[in-house]
């Protein structure tokens, strides 16, 4: 298989298109890769460094008000799509797929107007602006919700799920907990954390937590994001011998804490939603008020139906509230069983398998 893989801007892109990436070498080892992206997104130093070839086109995302920025918008979107057009008939794939972004537009519109068969896959319960716009030219597109079907023509839109879950889905529990973080094994724990930046509510919230959690017979592994923890290290500090508490700016190794862990307070990103359910882990989330259309509340929404989870909106989180939702998840041991049961339900272990098949299905 020759393939391009486009997307970017943030992690929620980029880490389902690695997942997937990964996944393919497994199966077909022969196959020959390419990632397109953009040289100012995140993408730019995530997929080189995982030894996949990258090329890059210059575009940018449309301002959602009346902007002179918007005409330069679709300057670039009209040069990008040209650009794209020749790293395609260079490379010679069977078959493109986006995962969303600004820069996924202008490769599957380049893609699907040289005629190589294309598929969309859309993270999120409601879809992003770049996937609405290309929904109607793409061959195929896959959702990691239901709920996103209503977006997308019904007749080639089809639920796979997040690569990212079956790329976690058997992680064991280890003892990184006691080995890397201090804490105790066998004793029930609980992660929180704000994104790979952290988010200042969660933070706020989480300080003033630290004192109840010190005292409650269940720990914490905590990641700040860089700037709260040099804002906060005086804080943080003196909590430096707690055998109940573990801070941390960054968790580089997140996934093995997942699967070490008992519980998770988070944001309602897609692709943590698919690591925490492919886990089976009962999950608080607090969605980001910062995202298009709300999305995470959808997201985070889906799984409350299901009793998988439940959810905090960010301006009524405090840490009295914190403290006490994790306490009582973790006091009702049949409630937990059932809401960890139910998220392992909601996972989709096999989202590569299905990803895959769709793909060779438009390659013929």
């Amino acid at each position: 298989m020759r393939i391009i893989l486009t997307g970017g801007g943030t992690g929620g892109h980029i880490y389902p298109a690695l997942a997937f990436i990964k996944y393919i070498k497994e199966v077909e080892p022969n196959s020959e890769i390419l990632y397109v992206g953009t040289e100012r997104g995140l993408e730019s130093k995530i997929v080189p460094a995982a030894g996949i070839a990258f090329k890059t086109v210059d575009v940018q995302g449309f301002k959602r008000s009346l902007s002179l920025d918007n005409f330069r918008t679709i300057a670039k979107f009209l040069t990008s799509t040209q650009a794209a057009k020749k790293i395609i008939k260079d490379f010679k794939p069977d078959v493109v797929v986006g995962t969303g972004g600004y820069v996924a537009g202008p490769v599957l519109y380049a893609a699907e107007t040289l005629h190589i068969p294309t598929l969309i896959h859309e993270q999120n319960s409601i879809p992003g602006i770049t996937n609405k716009f290309l929904s109607k030219r793409v061959t195929k597109i896959a959702v990691a919700f239901e709920a996103a079907k209503a977006y997308f023509p019904a007749e080639k839109t089809v639920f796979a799920g997040n690569p990212r879950a079956q790329e976690v889905a058997h992680l064991q529990a280890t003892d990184i907990l006691t080995t890397e973080y201090g804490l105790q094994k066998g004793k029930k724990t609980v992660v929180i954390f704000g994104g790979s930046r952290g988010a200042m509510t969660i933070n706020e919230a989480f300080k003033k937590a630290l004192p109840l959690f010190e005292k409650e017979d269940f720990q914490v592994v905590y990641a700040s994001g860089q700037i709260y923890y040099d804002e906060d290290q005086a804080i943080f500090d003196a909590y430096k011998e707690s055998k109940n508490i573990a801070i941390r700016p960054y968790i580089s190794n997140m996934l093995d804490v997942f699967a070490a862990s008992d519980l998770v307070l988070c944001r309602a990103g897609a692709t943590t939603i698919a690591e925490v359910t492919a886990l089976g882990l009962p999950t608080i989330f607090v969605p980001s008020p910062n995202v298009t259309a709300d999305h995470q509340t959808k997201n985070a929404q889906a799984l409350v139906d299901i009793h998988a989870a439940k959810m905090i909106r960010d301006t009524e989180l405090t840490g009295d509230l914190m403290v006490s939702t994790i306490r009582d998840i973790f006091a009702d041991e049949e409630n937990y069983q059932t809401m960890s049961d139910n998220s392992r339900k909601a996972g989709v272990p096999d989202a590569s398998d299905r990803l895959y098949q769709l793909v060779k299905e438009i390659m013929k």
